[in-house]
C-alpha cells in the first residue's frame, strides 16, 4: 500500500531532468585527473618501449611477455580514454565563450589534446605521449589563469 501511494505521488509530481558532468551541478573542476591519466599514458608508453621480447622457443617467457605487454597496452589505452574524458568535461562544461577573449587558442588547444589522447591509444609513440603531457600542461596554465590563480605544474613522476 505504501509503495502504491508513493508511486501515485511520483506520477503526480514528476521531477525535472537535470544535466551535468556528474549527477549534480557541483561546479567542481580540476585538471588533476587528466594530468594523472596523461602521466600514466607516458609511463606505460615508456614501459612498452623498454620491454624486450623473449628468445624464441621459451614458451613460459613468451606467455609472461605477452601478459605484461597486454596489461601495459590495456592500461595505456584506459588512461588515454580517461584523459580525453576529463579534458572534454573541462572544455565543454567549464570553459565558457568569454574565456575565448583571454585564450583565443582554447578550442584548438583542447581539440589537439583530445586528438593526442586518441593517437596515444592507437600507437606506442613516446613523442605523442610527451606532446600530450605538454598539451595538458598548457591547459593547466589556462585553467588556473581563468580562476585567477597561478598553481604550479607538478607531476607525480
Amino acid at each position: 500500500m505504501f509503495r502504491t501511494a508513493l508511486s501515485a505521488i511520483f506520477r503526480a509530481l514528476p521531477a525535472e531532468a537535470a544535466q551535468a558532468h556528474c549527477d549534480g551541478p557541483c561546479g567542481v573542476y580540476d585538471l588533476a585527473s587528466a594530468r594523472v591519466a596523461a602521466e600514466a599514458v607516458l609511463s606505460m608508453t615508456k614501459k612498452l618501449k623498454a620491454i624486450e621480447a623473449p628468445a624464441a622457443g621459451d614458451a613460459a617467457a613468451l606467455a609472461t611477455y605477452n601478459n605484461t605487454f597486454s596489461r601495459y597496452v590495456a592500461i595505456k589505452e584506459e588512461e588515454a580514454t580517461k584523459a580525453k574524458k576529463e579534458l572534454m568535461i573541462l572544455w565543454t562544461d567549464y570553459f565558457k565563450p568569454d574565456h575565448l577573449a583571454t585564450f583565443p587558442d582554447l578550442h584548438d588547444t583542447f581539440w589537439k589534446a583530445a586528438k593526442l589522447c586518441s593517437a596515444c591509444k592507437v600507437n606506442i609513440d613516446q613523442g605523442k605521449a610527451e606532446e600530450l603531457m605538454a598539451a595538458v600542461e598548457k591547459i593547466h596554465g589556462m585553467f588556473w589563469k581563468s580562476k585567477g590563480r597561478n598553481d604550479a605544474w607538478v607531476t607525480a613522476s
